[in-house]
């Protein structure tokens, strides 16, 4: 028997793809009143850390991004976390984000959040490439990611 937060026997390890890492001063603002990170703070990091892999993968910034391949966004369709141990005010932590998975149209992204060389939080994303949908483009609907894309991801 796994773990709730263990991948089941039969599924796949992970391909450590494309990786990008920051750094984060933990500010007041993220923090609870006992001046711990509030949980849901660490998926504002964990996405604006998606979105700097983009950019770095593709070379340009969001809104270039999204011009350029005619996107209407990358949406968040499934995210997690482990918990291991708190950030606190004034921390300095990095966030180590890696493709892990790259399928036709999603992809999945590890972020790995480090406080003084240990991991404190792990979590975990999955991505929708999503254009405009054919019939209305008002509408999303999921888009092959790029092929050259597809090779940097999984880091070729």
């Amino acid at each position: 028997m796994t773990a709730p937060h263990d991948k089941p026997q039969d599924q796949a390890p992970d391909h450590e793809g494309f990786t990008h890492a920051r750094t984060l001063t933990v500010e007041w603002g993220h923090c609870d009143p006992a001046g711990i990170v509030f949980n849901p703070r660490f998926f504002d990091f964990f996405d604006w850390s998606t979105a700097l892999l983009c950019e770095a993968a593709t070379g340009l910034p969001k809104a270039g991004m999204l011009a350029r391949y005619d996107l209407l966004g990358i949406p968040l369709v499934e995210t997690g976390a482990r918990f291991l141990k708190p950030s606190r005010y004034g921390d300095v932590v990095e966030i180590v984000s890696t493709v892990v998975e790259v399928g036709r149209s999603s992809f999945a992204v590890r972020h790995r959040l480090l406080n003084g060389g240990e991991l404190a939080v792990e979590g975990r994303e999955r991505r929708v490439w999503a254009g405009r949908h054919p019939d209305d483009p008002a509408r999303m609907k999921a888009a092959p990611i790029p092929e050259d894309l597809v090779r940097r991801f999984r880091g070729e």
